[in-house]
């Protein structure tokens, strides 16, 4: 199998001509729909959580038009976490190596990847972004149907439709930073991390570097499997 072939039509963990598939299609397409539904979101929400970034709702149609289509963004961005999660749960778990990993996080701060102990196909970093991501989609999602249908509360429950303002507007902020470090970790901080979500594969070299115990597992090496 060509390396473009591995690419389009292998499985996770293909290795071949010296680079190993570490995404699939189907994960890179979802991964990149979600990321562009968030930025829609993120973007159309600092439009209403503010006076003076209204502005950003002309950007996409107007005021009328975001609020028609935000929740329906919503929707679509917890359809693909749900995606994530079934695809990518098992590899998300917070491991022992993780948490060595996260005690020795200076070094990855430091940019001094061979400092930092092995870990599996995603290190904790990613993995905690991935449960922010993860458990804020649900809170967003029950709150934002509480704000959707908000005439449709009773007076006598009112306090609720001020906790699903409190909670959608606290946990979308929680995501906004989490999304940010999350950009700036991958395309800043990260040499080759882009690019592996964009063409799903990456160098051997860069699999032994930076996610060794995936790779020696992916690669066959029995000791991975203990």
């Amino acid at each position: 199998m060509s390396g473009g072939d591995a690419i389009l039509h292998g499985k996770v963990g293909t290795v071949s001509g010296g680079r190993v598939l570490r995404y699939s299609l189907m994960e890179r397409i979802n991964h990149w729909f979600g990321a562009i539904v968030y930025s829609y979101l993120l973007l159309t929400g600092l439009a209403f959580w503010s006076p003076y970034l209204y502005w950003l709702a002309t950007v996409f149609g107007g005021g009328p038009s975001a609020r028609f289509w935000h929740p329906w963004a919503g929707l679509a961005f917890f359809g693909s976490m749900i995606w994530m999660f079934r695809d990518w749960h098992e590899d998300m778990r917070i491991t022992a190596a993780d948490l060595k990993w996260k005690d020795a996080v200076i070094y990855y701060i430091r940019n001094e990847d061979e400092k930092l102990p092995p870990v599996g196909r995603f290190n904790w970093g990613q993995k905690l972004f991935f449960w922010v991501m993860f458990w804020g989609a649900i809170a967003l999602l029950i709150s934002g149907i509480g704000l959707w249908f908000v005439n449709d509360i009773p007076w006598s429950l009112r306090f609720l439709r001020f906790w699903a303002v409190w909670i959608h507007a606290g946990i979308a902020l929680i995501t906004i930073g989490a999304f940010i470090i999350h950009v700036y970790m991958g395309t800043a901080m990260v040499r080759g991390g882009f690019t592996s979500i964009v063409r799903g594969e990456v160098s051997v070299a860069w699999a032994k570097e930076e996610h060794r115990l995936w790779y020696e597992k992916v690669a066959g090496n029995p000791a991975a499997r203990k």
